[in-house]
């Protein structure tokens, strides 16, 4: 509900900025690698269960090509696929975890408004594609997703102290992910300006 996003965002929001400014107490780093690695591999199984169920949700539900990217005008927002958006959509409240493991960490630095603006309004977006049968959002869901087992994979071997030398990847990985979106959206308004319009445009 609109409660609901609003109360979350606006928590995340006010503690993140108090939480910010008190000295909380000192988290050791064995303690610390242990937690962030179990918020890890939460977000790694549930990444690639996403994915995968996203993907196989799209193809049982399209019956062509077009459908794929372009739901009818008022689609309701039921069924497999967006249960899977529901899914994600909790995800992403899930992933503010990541800003208060930077806070128990002491790294303050790395707590940068860029970080919180955007766990902040990707929630937005999530709960506006959801509510509005968004035809981008189960694309960029599977998209999303894939690169984040990748992503967070990467972070747990970090967490366990292995330090792979495939960081580089993972920034080719998410430029790609960004550039995916785009495409995807263009094609949406090549079948919604040239046909009876998609849901959520």
């Amino acid at each position: 509900s609109p409660l609901f996003l609003t109360l979350t965002v606006f928590s995340y929001l006010s503690l993140t900025f108090i939480l910010s400014l008190v000295t909380l107490p000192s988290v050791g780093p064995r303690i610390l690698r242990f937690l962030t690695a179990v918020h890890n591999i939460i977000l790694l199984t549930l990444s690639f269960t996403m994915a995968v169920g996203c993907t196989l949700s799209i193809i049982l539900r399209s019956p062509n090509v077009d459908c794929i990217v372009c739901y009818p005008i008022n689609t309701p927002p039921r069924g497999p696929l967006f249960f899977w958006s529901h899914i994600f959509y909790l995800s992403k409240i899930f992933e503010f975890m990541d800003t208060l493991l930077i806070i128990l960490s002491n790294s303050i630095r790395r707590l940068t408004f860029l970080h919180v603006y955007h766990h902040a309004t990707v929630v937005v977006m999530c709960y506006i594609s959801l509510h509005t049968s968004q035809s981008l959002f189960p694309g960029v869901i599977v998209i999303n997703s894939s690169v984040h087992v990748i992503m967070y994979f990467y972070y747990l071997l970090c967490a366990l102290g292995i330090r792979p030398k495939w960081k580089r990847f993972v920034t080719d990985c998410q430029i790609v992910q960004f550039f995916s979106s785009f495409a995807i959206m263009a094609w949406i308004f090549y079948y919604h300006f040239t046909g009876m319009g998609c849901s959520g445009i």
